[in-house]
């Protein structure tokens, strides 16, 4: 039996987003409205999060490769230049890394666990509007994702 080296590809790729986009989405959807109902602030918060974000590192990376790898054994470099939903994932994919690798350990962090020590509620609402922000694009690249890997008519 031979394998192929696409559809294992595939596979980590479909499994890294599902790790990742499928964390943001419990963090956003459960986590912090639970936080929230029980009136617990940014050091929890933070504390429970930092396990999720390195999953997503990990994961937003293996998102990458595994891409790369499907563009490469298909030749799908020239799918680039008409597909919106390629451009979708590539788009998440960069404001993510960015978030997880730049923005959140040297800046955001610190400048959300100061604002909390003055303003916990306020904090809190910030984190999930941040939060419903990331989700958003995810979920359309992902469907997006899918539907136009299947042969969805408009993608």
């Amino acid at each position: 039996m031979e394998w192929n080296a696409y559809a294992l590809w595939r596979g980590l790729h479909v499994l890294a987003v599902l790790l990742w986009i499928g964390g943001v989405a419990f963090v956003t959807t459960v986590l912090l409205p639970a936080l929230h109902r029980q009136g617990s602030d940014y050091a929890t918060f933070d504390a429970l999060e930092r396990r999720f974000a390195t999953q997503a590192r990990i994961t937003t990376q293996l998102a990458l490769v595994s891409g790369l790898a499907m563009l490469w054994l298909s030749d799908g470099w020239a799918r680039l230049l008409d597909t919106w939903w390629l451009w979708a994932m590539i788009a998440t994919w960069a404001v993510f890394t960015l978030m997880l690798f730049v923005l959140e350990p040297i800046v955001l962090h610190r400048k959300l666990h100061e604002r909390a020590r003055h303003d916990p509620a306020g904090a809190m609402r910030l984190l999930q509007r941040m939060h419903w922000l990331l989700l958003a694009p995810g979920l359309i690249a992902t469907v997006g994702g899918v539907i136009g890997a299947h042969g969805g008519a408009w993608f």
